[in-house]
């Protein structure tokens, strides 16, 4: 006699995707403050319990959101090629990235958490630090590497910031086409030009 299955889903890697898409969309409506452990299992229909397995705290939650949501491979694939080039090949990947109607929108919201909490703020900064600026700069044959890549990696942020989050004018009506012409010179100067 087979027994009905009650209760609250098993932890499958079904199951952290949901709690993970749960947790995405909670950052977005929430923000990072408002989102809670709780709220988020509720939503995935799992016990709080199964969110801290998986994710270890309210911290690795939106640890893996924000991994979930910049695609570090997608931006990785832009770094093999002619260095000179680098600077609009970067560029436009990491727009199209944040365009893209699969990866901006959560993007958009679990960047957009950064400024209501120091935590979410560190995190962010240590996800900059390690997993953007760190393998551009691997790439990089220049002097000053780190330097070179984490001002790059703010070039690129501020812009995202000023079109995607604060939408101001003109950058937020500008083509992707018209801020690569605008934007990689500069990208390009900090990754191999005289720093000075």
């Amino acid at each position: 006699m087979e027994s009905s299955k009650t209760g609250r889903r098993p932890g499958t890697p079904q199951t952290k995707e949901a709690i993970l898409d749960a947790a995405v969309a909670s950052f977005v409506q929430s923000g990072y403050a408002a989102t809670t452990i709780r709220g988020v299992a509720r939503a995935a229909d799992v016990d709080p319990a199964l969110v801290m397995h998986f994710f270890g705290s309210k911290d690795g939650l939106f640890d893996a959101a924000l991994r979930e949501a910049m695609p570090v491979r997608e931006l990785s694939t832009v770094l093999a090629g002619d260095v000179s080039s680098l600077g609009a090949r970067l560029t436009r990947r990491y727009l199209e990235v944040w365009e893209s109607p699969e990866t901006g929108p959560r993007i958009r919201a679990v960047v957009g958490s950064i400024a209501s909490t120091p935590a979410a703020a560190q995190i962010m900064r240590d996800f900059v630090g390690g997993e953007l600026a760190a393998p551009l700069a691997k790439s990089l044959p220049c002097d000053q590497p780190e330097h070179r890549a984490i001002l790059a990696a703010a070039q690129l942020i501020g812009m995202a910031f000023a079109r995607y989050l604060l939408a101001v004018e003109p950058i937020a009506s500008m083509t992707v086409d018209e801020l690569v012409i605008f934007v990689a010179p500069s990208v390009q100067r900090y990754l191999t030009g005289d720093l000075g």
